[in-house]
């Protein structure tokens, strides 16, 4: 499941507003993408694919290997998508989250996320896409 929140700041520090489709965004907003992967069984060397609006820049643009929410992966960022590489995912619901700054104006569809075992191409899932408008 994704999710995308915009950061804004609030008298007790950042706070995530959950966007839903068709919001308005303004250029310069810094958003927060929220993946949340949950398996039924561990699987080795899984492909996490999230793709993004042409609208939005990573704030990661540097490949390597992160550990978060229990979890380590390879994380690489490159033009249409940023791509997550797991050695191990074992069973359980797991929570990846990543920055994003809004750059450019439009009314933009952001994509899917996939999410695929290599050995076992026919354990994939992907999320829904939403549409995004900024001003």
């Amino acid at each position: 499941m994704k999710t995308l929140y915009r950061e804004e700041n609030s008298a007790t520090g950042p706070k995530l507003v959950p966007l839903q489709s068709g919001d308005g965004l303004h250029v310069g907003d810094k958003l927060k993408v929220r993946i949340e992967i949950r398996v039924d069984r561990a699987m080795e060397f899984v492909h996490l694919k999230d793709m993004r609006a042409a609208g939005f820049e990573p704030v990661n643009v540097l490949s390597g290997y992160r550990y978060q929410g229990g979890l380590g992966y390879y994380e690489s960022t490159r033009d249409l998508a940023t791509h997550f590489f797991i050695d191990y995912l074992p069973r359980g619901t797991f929570v990846l989250e990543y920055p994003l700054v809004v750059s450019h104006s439009g009314d933009m569809s952001n994509g899917i996320t996939t999410l695929q075992c290599m050995y076992a191409p026919e354990f994939t899932s992907h999320s829904q896409g939403i549409r995004v408008k900024v001003d």
